[in-house]
């Protein structure tokens, strides 16, 4: 876990950080801002967006949000993400238009959301390098790079002296792990922090798919994420979640909740939802520390 703070000001990275998927498209601006009303309000940090959700809206709410309750500073960071081509016009770009929606003149976190074949440019590197030189953006992340990307792309960054990614966001829960043991070893050799979404899967691990898609799930209105999941490992996993909830009386979503916070390695586990008691099940499941439980949970392969 990165004990070292992202950028001169950046507060601590919490535990436990809150995504905005579902921002404009599940739940609209109201609901959205009780549930970062509750996250600020329980000690959250890191708000985490990005450019393609809901095209932009998602952005655009979290911005209003952060105008009308004015955080005190250096109380929260806010994250979003930019999509390829990373391109220096493209980058500089979408960067400019990211802190629009969002109404800031820096962008305190940037992800490029996706590894791209680009991000071994030098020409790249040194667009995202420009963005903190000129104080648009006060650090760099990377989501969705395996191992061997983000190597790659931190060797060229530390060859050419330029700012380096400071922070890995992956998919990781206890049904698919995109976070393997190379990858910890990397960050914690670079001095990255690890951050994680989808703890419960979108819904998968708290078994309410098992007799097919519920309608107005996350599933249904976005099924590209289906195949990820309805595939026999992630099934085999579940079906061993279930009998260990069964056994100890936790909800599965509880145990999922657990099992992604206790990671070696991770500093922050994104979660999201369509209200506040989605905050609070996270930190319910903070709570979870019987070390029996939580061998169990780390048994299942």
């Amino acid at each position: 876990m990165s004990a070292t703070p992202l950028y001169p000001s950046a507060p601590p990275l919490s535990r436990i950080a809150l995504g905005s998927s579902t921002f404009g498209r599940e739940i609209q601006a109201e609901a959205a801002f009780s549930l970062m009303d509750r996250a600020l309000a329980r000690g959250v940090t890191l708000f985490d967006t990005a450019a393609t959700y809901t095209a932009g809206v998602s952005e655009t709410i979290m911005g209003q949000w952060l105008a009308s309750r004015r955080p005190k500073p250096a109380s929260v960071m806010v994250a979003t993400k930019i999509y390829p081509p990373y391109t220096p016009d493209a980058i500089d770009t979408a960067t400019a238009a990211s802190a629009q929606r969002l109404g800031v003149e820096v962008i305190d976190l940037l992800y490029l959301h996706k590894w791209d074949a680009a991000v071994e440019t030098p020409e790249t590197l040194a667009a995202l390098d420009n963005l903190v030189r000129s104080g648009r953006v006060r650090a760099l992340g990377a989501s969705n790079f395996n191992a061997q990307q983000l190597g790659a792309a931190l060797a060229a960054q530390t060859a050419h002296g330029l700012a380096r990614f400071r922070v890995l966001q992956n998919n990781n829960n206890l049904a698919v792990r995109d976070v393997d043991s190379a990858t910890v070893a990397l960050a914690r050799d670079h001095g990255l922090a690890i951050v994680t979404y989808s703890p419960i899967a979108a819904g998968f691990l708290t078994g309410k798919h098992r007799a097919g898609v519920v309608s107005g799930s996350r599933f249904d209105m976005a099924p590209g994420h289906q195949p990820i999941y309805f595939s026999p490992e992630p099934q085999r996993r579940l079906e061993a979640l279930e009998s260990l909830s069964n056994l100890s009386g936790q909800p599965m979503a509880q145990l999922a909740l657990a099992w992604a916070m206790n990671r070696p390695g991770v500093s922050s586990v994104l979660i999201g939802g369509r209200g506040p008691q989605y905050v609070d099940q996270a930190f319910d499941a903070l709570q979870i520390r019987d070390p029996d439980l939580l061998r169990a949970l780390d048994s299942i392969p």
